[in-house]
């Protein structure tokens, strides 16, 4: 057989590469580009191993998808983009990092005012004006703890604080997500987060009235799970008891550096106290929690004033401002920040803006 001449050699070889040179170009122009949201977008799917499950009492589980009769629903929320899974669960995170305020405005009257725009906020940090970069005023859901006094003292108060804890649900906005603390020497998480009224019943029910009153330790891990394992920004931590913290290894002092987490809860307590010097030493306990975080403090002095009270709790919910900012100075450098809000408007006199005093600047984000 006859060897090809050496310029027909070179002729094959320079036609063969362009005929792969050809192939490689289809192949690349039939390649799907990344969407910038596989590029490192804001979408971060969970992997299966770590989706969220019910746990059984004694434990703090993540929070329970809401794909179940009666359970929440989530909705998306101001600044995040949603994505979604298979099995219906959105998971945001938020594209501009923002403090975020959920403030209470009332009139020289005590009445709840509702009616006011975005230029009618100023926002001071450490004293210094701060650009609102997003203003919102409807009736969003919340992430909210009920965290119930179980010692034996509340023994014969329970059923009717039990009616009244589920009628401010029933107040509510019907998305918001609740959970269910009990406590006394020691806390259980009797209920995970639910809108189910038959499941928030029977978490409360669950009444083991007996030992001292781990006040503090309830409200630090209430106030965890809320920032672990809540998708909405917005959360409310409602306290309950009748007595001094008497078991925790936490202190007031503490507790309420942990509540001042970034975005933390607002805390609203409702303290059945008496007279007597401990009672007075646990009504500042009450006050100190609920005033640090921009919520109230309510000392009835019957239980049966209770219900009533928790029913204002939610309609002073449902009727708050959230204001968000990007603070001037990094939250890199940490520390505490103090925070005011002032609020003025045409037709009205000295308007009061009830919301958190300061908070740990980056604690939040650390703690994710």
């Amino acid at each position: 057989m006859l060897m090809p001449k050496r310029g027909t050699m070179l002729l094959r070889n320079r036609l063969l590469i362009v005929f792969l040179l050809g192939c490689a170009l289809v192949l690349a122009a039939q390649t799907p580009t990344p969407s910038p949201q596989s590029q490192g977008g804001v979408i971060e799917p969970l992997p299966d191993n770590q989706r969220p499950s019910n746990a059984d009492r004694g434990s703090t589980p993540t929070v329970n998808p809401p794909n179940q009769p009666g359970d929440s629903v989530q909705v998306p929320v101001p600044n995040q983009a949603p994505a979604r899974e298979d099995d219906g669960v959105f998971i945001f995170k938020k594209e501009v990092e923002e403090v975020q305020l959920h403030a209470t405005v009332v009139d020289d009257r005590q009445r709840l005012v509702s009616n006011l725009d975005k230029a009618a906020f100023t926002v001071y940090e450490d004293g210094k004006p701060q650009v609102i970069t997003s203003f919102r005023h409807e009736d969003i859901p919340v992430a909210l703890g009920i965290v119930i006094d179980n010692s034996g003292s509340m023994r014969d108060k329970r059923p009717k604080v039990n009616a009244a804890a589920i009628n401010l649900v029933r107040s509510s906005n019907p998305q918001d997500q609740v959970f269910i603390v009990n406590f006394n020497d020691e806390y259980w998480l009797d209920q995970d987060y639910t809108a189910s009224i038959p499941k928030l019943q029977d978490a409360l029910e669950r009444i083991e009235a007996r030992g001292g009153t781990a006040l503090y330790d309830a409200v630090v891990a209430s106030a965890e799970h809320l920032k672990k394992s809540s998708r909405l920004d917005k959360k409310v931590l409602l306290v309950v008891t009748d007595g001094e913290d008497n078991a925790s290894r936490e202190s007031l002092e503490q507790a309420i550096r942990r509540l001042q987490a970034e975005n933390g809860p607002t805390v609203y307590t409702i303290g059945l106290l008496g007279n007597d010097s401990h009672q007075r030493r646990a009504k500042r306990a009450l006050q100190e929690m609920a005033e640090q975080t921009g919520g109230v403090s309510f000392f009835p002095r019957d239980v049966n004033e209770v219900d009533q009270i928790t029913r204002s709790v939610a309609r002073d919910i449902r009727s708050q401002y959230t204001i968000g900012y990007k603070p001037v100075r990094p939250r890199v450098t940490g520390g505490y920040r103090t925070v005011r809000v002032e609020a003025r408007a045409r037709g009205y006199g000295k308007l009061q803006v009830r919301t958190r005093s300061g908070y740990y600047a980056g604690q939040e984000r650390a703690s994710r």
